[in-house]
């Protein structure tokens, strides 16, 4: 099993920035990928940005220029860097991490951007 742990959320004014961030224990070889997903109120949960082991980034066209995803390797650690927030960016943000072929999620961390 591995235990994913998310922190960083809060409460923070349109144009503000916040970080988050996701750390993996337990049994983290083989981790080859992790991940941000959020979902707001009445909609489904949504991609935000992962990255590989090998460094790959993806990110939603939503947040692209805005949001910067990166990995610590050593600690087992994701963050996501959120920059310029905007109302619609408020959600309940997922951390998931990928060992092997098996998913992993935490209890995810509430952003609340306030206009």
């Amino acid at each position: 099993q591995v235990q994913v742990v998310e922190s960083g959320g809060g409460l923070v004014q349109a144009g503000g920035s916040l970080r988050l961030s996701c750390a993996a224990s337990g049994r983290i070889f083989g981790i080859n990928a992790m991940g941000w997903y959020r979902q707001a109120p009445g909609k489904q949960r949504e991609l935000v940005a992962d990255t590989t082991s090998g460094g790959t980034t993806n990110y939603a066209d939503s947040v692209k220029g805005r949001f910067t995803i990166a990995r610590d390797n050593a600690k087992n650690t994701v963050y996501l860097q959120m920059n310029s927030l905007k109302p619609e960016d408020t959600a309940v943000y997922y951390c998931r991490v990928t060992r092997l072929v098996w998913d992993y999620w935490g209890q995810g961390t509430q952003v609340t951007v306030s206009s």
